[in-house]
């Protein structure tokens, strides 16, 4: 039992003879006497030979594994495919926000394009005289300026966004 079921662990944990013998600090060919029961471990190795394989002595020494590592896979998938679903959930829900925020991005723009086109630039009239109104007539057209060359990039790149964003059935 336990040359099989030390087999069957070190293949499970994907590691080769030679590999698991650089662990114990054993020649290849003790570990490959272990497995093929010609020889057995030492209490000492036996403790050395679980820590290296993340295995209590029992399971060593105890009954077959094989029966376990399918019980273990299939719980190991179920596992991952609870994962998946969540993950897939909180993937919709980012795409739903991303698309919600670039339609709000869309007609925000769009409205502020038309205040601005409907108040036909009102600091022109103002009284440049006064610090106060020129301050601010200054700051209005600033943000006339940059929006009138920045809202056609960012409008059209947020319709781009909502068309890749929308939801595929």
């Amino acid at each position: 039992m336990l040359s099989e079921n030390m087999k069957a662990i070190r293949k499970s944990k994907g590691l080769s003879q030679q590999e698991l013998a650089v662990k114990l600090n054993v020649v290849r060919q003790t570990v490959s006497k272990w497995e093929q029961g010609l020889s057995v471990p030492d209490s000492e190795m036996l403790i050395s030979l679980s820590e290296a394989l993340e295995t209590p002595v029992s399971t060593l020494l105890g009954e077959t594994v094989m029966e376990a590592a399918a019980d273990d896979l299939k719980a190991i998938s179920e596992k991952l495919e609870v994962i998946n679903l969540q993950l897939a959930r909180k993937k919709a829900r980012q795409r739903k926000a991303l698309h919600g925020l670039l339609i709000i991005l869309c007609v925000s723009a769009a409205i502020t394009f038309a205040v601005l086109a409907v108040s036909e630039s009102p600091y022109l009239g103002w009284d440049f005289s006064d610090p106060e109104t020129a301050v601010m007539g200054t700051a209005v057209h600033a943000f006339e300026w940059l929006f009138v060359r920045l809202a056609p990039v960012v409008f059209v790149g947020a319709l781009a966004g909502i068309f890749l964003t929308r939801k595929k059935d």
